[in-house]
C-alpha cells in the first residue's frame, strides 16, 4: 500500500509567503490570534482561525465562523495571494531554530493506511476538537493545517531532501519568533518519481503532532464515502496533508506541569511523603533542569523565595517499571502513578482543573513565575520524552499520557494546502 503521494498544492505566490504564513490554529487563543492578525489582511489566521473575523459574541464553532473561513480562502485565491500548482509535487520544508535544523517533506498521506495502522497514533482524541476540524475542512473544501508526522530515518529519502535544499528556494523568510522557514517545490516529473520510489520503501509513518487533524480527515472521508461511491484511494479526501520529518531530526522539548494545591498537605508534609519514593536534593535554579530520564525537578513556593528540588526515584520505583508497557514506563506516567495520583489526588490530568501544562519552550522561569504568582502551589519539570519512546508506544498500539511531548519548532500554516476536489 502506498503511504504517501504528491499533490497539487495550493500555496502563496512567493512575494506573499512571509505575510501569509502563521502559527498553527491550536497554539493561539482567539484573542492572541486577533492581535497577531491585526493589520495583516493576508495572514493565514483569517482562514485557519476565522473566528477572529466575526463578532466576538459568536461561538468559535458556529457555522457562521466556518463559512467566513471559506469566504476568506476564496478571497485569498481570487486576489492571487494563493495559487494552485499545475503539477503534482512534493514540497521540501526546512526550519532552523537556533542551532537546530530539520528538513522534511510536505505530501499527502493515505487515510486507508491510517485506518490500517500504518500511519501510527499515540494519543487519544476528543470528539469536540475532531468535529471542529471536520466542519472546518468541509466548509473550506480543503485541508489547511498539516499534520506533523515522522518516519524512521531512511538514507534514500533523506539524501533526496538534502539535495533539494542545495537548490534555490521558493520561500525563505524568518518569522517574528526568529525561526527561519525555507521551502522548495519538487515538481519535475523525474524528481517526483525519484522521491516516490524512495518513499515507497518506508514501512510506516508516525503522527507526532496533529492527532485531531488526522482523525478529522478520517471522519470526513467516512462521511463523504456514504454519499459518493468510488474506489478507495481515488478521491482527494482519501488523503490528508502531512509534513514528514526523519525521526533523528525532530526536537522534543519537555512538557512540564503546575499544580493548584498540594491536596491539603503542608509543604513539609508533602515532601515527607514524597521522600518515601524519591531521593530529594535541593538545587540552585540554574541546576534544576532535569539532565536525564527518570529525573524530575520540583519548584515549591516559599517566602521570601521559592526553592528547587531534584527528584530521583528510589530503586523500588524503578524496579516496578520493568514489566510495564512502553507507555507506562514513560516519565510522565511515572510521575502520575507515584506522585499525582497517590499524593495529590489528581487521577486524570486530561480533565482535572488542578493541573496545567507548560511547554518547555517557555523555560523553567515560566514555572517559577506561575508558582510565585500565588495562583499555583508547585511545579514539576520533566526530562523530554524521546522520539524512540514515542515510536515504541505507537508500535505497540499504546496511548501516551496527556501532554507527553512538546515539539519545536512548530509548522507554519499556509505554506501549502490540500484542496479537496
Amino acid at each position: 500500500m502506498r503511504l504517501v503521494r504528491p499533490f497539487r498544492g495550493l500555496r502563496p505566490a512567493p512575494e506573499f509567503a512571509a505575510r501569509v504564513a502563521s502559527p498553527p490554529y491550536d497554539v493561539l487563543s482567539r484573542e492572541e490570534a486577533l492581535e497577531m492578525a491585526r493589520g495583516s489582511q493576508f495572514s493565514f489566521l483569517h482562514i485557519n482561525k476565522p473566528e477572529i473575523d466575526v463578532d466576538p459574541a459568536i461561538d468559535a464553532h458556529d457555522r457562521i465562523v466556518y463559512a467566513r473561513g471559506r469566504a476568506n480562502l476564496d478571497r485569498f485565491i481570487d486576489s492571487g495571494v494563493l495559487v494552485r500548482d499545475e503539477a503534482n509535487s512534493f514540497y521540501v520544508y526546512r526550519q532552523i531554530m537556533g542551532d537546530h535544523v530539520q528538513a522534511g517533506l510536505a505530501a499527502l498521506a493515505s487515510l486507508e493506511a491510517y485506518e490500517q495502522g500504518l500511519v501510527k497514533k499515540h494519543e487519544l482524541t476528543r470528539p469536540p476538537k475532531v468535529y471542529d476540524r471536520v466542519s472546518h475542512m468541509h466548509a473550506l473544501g480543503a485541508q489547511v493545517g498539516p499534520v506533523f508526522v515522522t518516519y524512521r530515518a531512511q538514507q534514500s529519502v533523506d539524501e533526496l531532501i538534502a539535495d533539494t535544499t542545495g537548490e534555490e528556494p521558493e520561500y525563505d523568510f524568518t518569522a517574528d519568533d526568529g525561526i527561519r522557514h525555507t521551502f522548495w517545490a519538487v515538481s519535475q516529473a523525474e524528481r517526483v518519481i525519484e522521491f516516490q520510489a524512495a518513499l515507497d520503501e518506508l514501512p510506516a509513518l508516525y503522527v507526532a503532532d496533529g492527532h485531531h487533524r488526522s482523525e478529522a480527515a478520517a471522519k470526513l472521508r467516512e462521511t463523504l464515502s456514504l454519499f459518493i461511491p468510488r474506489r478507495t484511494g481515488t478521491s482527494a479526501w482519501d488523503w490528508f496533508l502531512v509534513v514528514m520529518f526523519p525521526h533523528d531530526q525532530i526536537k522534543i522539548l519537555d512538557y512540564n506541569r503546575v499544580v493548584r494545591d498540594l491536596n491539603g498537605l503542608a509543604a513539609g508534609d508533602f515532601l515527607q511523603k514524597l521522600e518515601r519514593d524519591f531521593e530529594l536534593t535541593e538545587v540552585e535554579a540554574g541546576d534544576a533542569k532535569p539532565a536525564e530520564p527518570r529525573e524530575f525537578a520540583l519548584y515549591l513556593g516559599r517566602h521570601p523565595e521559592g526553592r528547587w528540588l531534584r527528584l530521583r526515584p528510589r530503586q523500588a520505583v524503578l524496579d516496578s517499571l520493568e514489566d510495564k508497557s512502553a507507555s507506562d514506563r514513560l516519565d510522565v506516567a511515572l510521575l502520575q502513578d507515584w506522585v499525582f495520583a497517590p499524593l495529590l489526588g489528581i487521577m486524570d490530568q486530561r480533565i482535572d482543573e488542578r493541573v496545567d501544562f507548560v511547554g518547555g519552550i517557555r523555560g523553567l522561569e515560566e514555572l517559577e513565575r506561575k508558582v510565585d504568582s500565588g495562583a499555583w502551589s508547585a511545579a514539576f519539570a520533566l526530562y523530554p520524552t524521546s522520539m524512540e519512546s514515542l515510536m515504541e508506544v505507537a508500535d505497540s498500539g499504546g496511548v501516551m499520557p496527556p501532554k507527553s511531548t512538546w515539539f519545536e519548532p512548530k509548522l507554519r500554516s499556509g505554506l501549502v494546502s490540500h484542496v479537496l476536489d
